[in-house]
């Protein structure tokens, strides 16, 4: 891929590569009586080979195939913020006593993803101690720090141990960014294990432009990414950063007799296998070290702003009908937005948006999804396909359009 182009690959460099890459494992599989069946290399060795960083100029195949890979990496957001949870969790009970589970607090706003309210019911956090602090318009639905301070306070005063704060960076209805220096602040005040969720936008963090909306993750305790949410990797590919691994280790190590090892036992490599909740993984970073190679950091960044302009042309789309509203501000390539009808009636707007969406998706040529936000019903279009276009993003607005006026029109007859 040359730079300059945002196009991940057409159908014919799909075929070679992909007939390239059969014939590799093909010679392994036909020479596999030539390998020793135990590695020969020194634990370690790979951290020698990798480069500081990504190009930022793609790479060819051959170049690729030629080099070494290494890497930890989750399997979702949803394993990152449940392993990192029960770290967090048994660290405090052994502070204060594991008899005390009872009294143990999460904090996060009612935009973070359901899979905290998942990891909150598996980590055996009482329902009535998790606290899913309300998010509005006043804020752009991200989590108040005064409101956090408030919750925290009260919940120390009735005797309970806050421990655990899950900010969001780009929320799963709007893509709301939690501030994160002054939730980290507080979170360090108060002892809370700080996470940040970023597995939607972590990826356009690439970007200098959109850098900042991460100042303050050095306050984190971890910080998860999704490569394969907006950064051309395909699915499974979740990153997990933490500060201190020993609390991971701590809370998830096993050590049974059959995978006692010298180099285990000597420290000399990682086991992953107590960073996570499984104990085999796959080699996921391939295909992330596969994406960074051959596409180079300067194309990454470019397919990131192709979407987040292409995002902001749709919304212009939006702003420009006035039958329609943009509910909340775009950030990045997503556009929340609702059909508005003449009368002031929310369950009405509510329903006809609703119908909107199921017509529109009906077509089988474009889909929508949507959300709720202050009891609203709001549609969402994301840009995020790898081949999509602007030509795309305006047949998708005609269809809108066309079938708005469809219902319009039932309305008034």
């Amino acid at each position: 891929m040359e730079r300059g182009e945002l196009k991940p690959m057409d159908a014919e460099q799909l075929r070679e590569y992909g007939h390239r890459m059969v014939d590799f494992i093909a010679d392994y599989y036909k020479t596999i009586e030539d390998f020793p069946v135990l590695s020969q290399v020194q634990p370690g060795y790979l951290r020698k080979l990798l480069p500081s960083s990504a190009p930022v100029d793609p790479e060819s195949l051959d170049q690729v195939l030629k080099g070494q890979g290494g890497g930890v990496i989750q399997g979702t957001a949803s394993e990152a913020v449940l392993v990192v949870l029960l770290a967090a969790r048994d660290k405090f009970l052994h502070r204060v006593g594991k008899n005390a589970l009872n009294k143990l607090v999460v904090y996060a706003s009612d935009q973070t993803h359901s899979a905290l309210q998942k990891a909150c019911q598996i980590g055996g956090i009482y329902p009535e101690n998790c606290r899913m602090l309300k998010a509005d318009a006043s804020t752009n639905y991200a989590l108040s720090p005064d409101a956090l301070t408030e919750a925290i306070s009260h919940d120390i005063s009735n005797g309970l141990i806050p421990f655990f704060l899950c900010a969001t960076v780009g929320t799963t209805s709007s893509t709301a960014i939690d501030p994160l220096l002054l939730l980290g602040r507080i979170a360090k005040e108060n002892g809370l294990w700080f996470h940040v969720d970023a597995a939607y936008a972590g990826s356009a963090c690439i970007c200098p432009e959109y850098r900042p909306y991460i100042n303050g993750v050095e306050e984190a305790d971890s910080f998860n990414m999704n490569a394969h949410k907006w950064f051309l990797t395909n699915f499974d590919c979740s990153a997990l950063w933490v500060k201190d691994r020993n609390a991971l280790v701590q809370s998830l190590s096993t050590n049974p007799e059959f995978l006692k090892n010298k180099a285990s036992q000597t420290n000399m490599v990682v086991d992953y296998k107590d960073w996570q909740i499984p104990l085999g993984r796959r080699f996921r970073s391939l295909k992330l070290w596969m994406v960074l190679r051959l596409y180079g950091s300067q194309n990454l960044q470019d397919y990131i702003r192709s979407h987040i302009n292409l995002a902001k042309h749709f919304e212009g789309l939006v702003a420009q009908d006035p039958r329609f509203e943009v509910v909340t501000p775009r950030l990045f390539a997503l556009v929340c937005f609702r059909l508005v009808p003449f009368q002031s009636d929310l369950d009405l707007a509510n329903k006809l948006n609703h119908e909107l969406l199921d017509a529109v998706n009906s077509t089988g040529k474009i889909f929508i999804s949507h959300t709720a936000l202050s009891g609203k019903y709001i549609l969402r279009f994301a840009v995020g396909a790898p081949m999509t276009e602007e030509r795309h993003v305006n047949e998708a607005w005609k269809l809108i359009q066309g079938q708005a006026s469809l219902l319009l029109d039932s309305l008034s007859t």
